[in-house]
């Protein structure tokens, strides 16, 4: 399930990765129209790879808004390097996305 938008620019030795992640991110303080509170569901681990190479490791809670916004940046990477991000959620849900870095 590819829910994440992505792009990789490399910028001299330097690659910018940013991405947004589609994800409601419910912190479990908010209440439904019935006064109910919304369980708590949030991405909990997010693990950016450059050519299947851990580069990145995040663990999340639920301070993190909907649909975050991420922006890193990288050494080492070169023209059509594959980055891929993949996360896990607090329900076991999963998300991922690829991209192949580009010139800037």
């Amino acid at each position: 399930m590819d829910n994440i938008k992505m792009r990789a620019k490399l910028s001299g030795d330097t690659t910018e990765v940013k991405m947004i992640m589609n994800h409601p991110m419910e912190t479990g303080r908010k209440k439904d129209d019935f006064g109910q509170l919304i369980p708590a569901y949030f991405i909990q681990l997010v693990t950016a790879k450059l050519n299947d190479k851990i580069v990145l490791e995040m663990q999340w809670g639920t301070g993190i808004s909907k649909n975050p916004y991420l922006t890193f940046y990288l050494k080492g990477a070169a023209l059509n390097d594959k980055i891929s991000v993949d996360w896990v959620d607090s329900l076991g849900k999963t998300g991922s996305g690829e991209i192949m870095v580009v010139a800037a």
